[in-house]
């Protein structure tokens, strides 16, 4: 078996373009049918450009108000993430994210545990998701008990991912479509409802609010809020599924970001002004989840409640729910084709092009969490902190790469995006996590150690982590 420096990419200059894996050592197994379109949306799609709805009073709590500063600034610091995104997208064309541009931009070990760390966040997403959506549809219909409802989105989206990525894209559509009516819908009537005297606080308290404000509130605040920008990222996993060229690729990252970002912001401004118990839902929080409905309830009647409170499921449930295990299958295919899961995961279907053993363990561990973390009072609240934990780590490690592979190995002198971008996004992501919740903090670097301790126990069996040789001529 080659060691990892053997199977460093150190020996390749960092390709500028080309999407073909045979020259990194692998076959072209998955289809490539993707354009720019369907990865722009998958990335809005895996973001939900309704996301905001389902977490606002837990953000609005922890910010003391000013929901619209959190997301902007959440906003800029997963732009910087995307840029390093696509930096290592041109270089490295392949599915895995960050455990294949960890891997190859540092070393195979720090690739394994960067694809670890993010296991955390796409292994457990999913369950979140259908969690959230099913709770919220059992409070509509009681007849069907939430892991009724758990069961039912699992197998929809199963069925759907099975039957290709092509079926996938069709959905993404009409539910991007869906949800941004429903989005149109509300803020119209929010902007009528302020007009009509129904505000509270001053226009700019979204933003900045003296009374509540602190930096350490503010980044604490974030780390939850984060949990809206998670699925940009998402888009790199369908590297080998596009038919466009990675530029393009990286550029759909930037271009979800910025309109869901966009959106995020428009959204939790108009209700934030709208919140009918501002000083209440500060103190006491949102336990019941329910604060941007009832500030929907408020702004336009029951029925805009009840319309925003489904679409959240159906969006969470089912849409994003989609697209995350499909991202989530792709990982599991990437780490099991190096031989860093077990190989079972690395199976292609032969008609329809899509990893099948991968997607439907995700299903399982899926249900396995879901039915487990609904057991617990503060299931979703858990799944939260470690979703965005997990993510947040592996960021840190995406920068590192960008730094490592262009300017360490290759002597770039694009300071701006081989340098400064990333240690800018890497500072501020740091500072997230520093300022996450301390029981999300242990459980995640309870995580990575168990990963160290696989990564130790592999090395002294003999078995190092490696990947494919890669070929030193690259397309341009």
């Amino acid at each position: 078996m080659s060691s990892p420096a053997e199977a460093s990419p150190s020996s390749a200059p960092p390709p500028t373009g080309g999407s073909g894996v045979e020259q990194f050592g692998y076959k072209q197994e998955l289809r490539r049918s993707l354009s720019f379109a369907d990865l722009l949306i998958y990335g809005l799609i895996f973001m939900v450009p309704i996301a905001p709805f389902g977490i606002f009073g837990s953000v609005f709590q922890a910010s003391g108000g000013m929901v619209a500063l959190v997301y902007i600034i959440g906003m800029v610091a997963m732009a910087f993430t995307a840029l390093s995104y696509a930096e290592m997208a041109k270089a490295f064309p392949m599915a895995g994210s960050v455990y294949t541009y960890a891997g190859r931009g540092i070393a195979a070990p720090v690739g394994f545990l960067a694809g670890w760390v993010i296991l955390l966040d796409y292994v457990l997403v999913p369950s979140l998701l259908y969690l959230i959506a099913s709770a919220a549809m059992a409070s509509f219909v009681p007849a069907i008990p939430i892991w009724g409802w758990l069961i039912g989105f699992i197998v929809l989206n199963t069925v759907v991912n099975y039957l290709g990525i092509e079926m996938t894209a069709r959905m993404n559509r009409i539910m991007l479509i869906a949800e941004l009516i429903v989005l149109a819908i509300f803020l119209v009537i929010g902007a009528v409802a302020l007009a009509q005297g129904k505000g509270h606080g001053g226009a700019f308290s979204p933003l900045f609010d003296s009374s509540t404000f602190s930096w350490p509130l503010v980044f604490g605040a974030v780390s939850v809020a984060v949990l809206s920008f998670l699925g940009f990222d998402g888009i790199s996993m369908l590297a080998e599924e596009t038919r466009e060229n990675t530029r393009r690729l990286g550029r759909s990252m930037v271009a979800a970001l910025g309109l869901a970002g966009a959106l995020f912001v428009v959204q939790t401004w108009v209700a934030a002004l709208l919140v009918p118990n501002r000083a209440d839902l500060i103190a006491n929080g949102d336990p019941a989840g329910s604060a941007f409905y009832d500030t929907a309830e408020y702004a336009g009647g029951h029925w805009l409640s009840v319309l925003t409170a489904v679409a959240t499921a159906i969006a969470w449930g089912f849409a994003n729910s989609l697209v995350a295990q499909a991202a989530t299958s792709r990982l599991l295919f990437a780490m099991a084709r190096d031989k860093q899961l077990p190989s079972f995961l690395g199976k292609i279907h032969p008609t329809r092009k899509v990893p099948v053993n991968a997607t439907l363990v995700v299903a399982a561990v899926s249900l396995a969490f879901g039915l487990y973390m609904n057991s617990r009072s503060d299931g979703i609240s858990l799944l939260t902190q470690l979703v965005n934990f997990g993510a947040m780590t592996a960021f840190l490690a995406l920068h590192v790469s960008v730094v490592v592979h262009y300017l360490v190995r290759h002597g770039s002198r694009d300071w701006w995006r081989h340098l400064i971008a990333p240690v800018i996004g890497f500072a501020i992501l740091l500072y997230v996590v520093i300022n996450a919740n301390i029981a999300a903090q242990i459980l995640g670097f309870a995580w990575l150690g168990v990963g160290v301790v696989i990564l130790v126990g592999s090395y002294l069996m003999g078995r190092r982590p490696t990947l494919s040789a890669i070929n030193t001529e690259v397309s341009e």
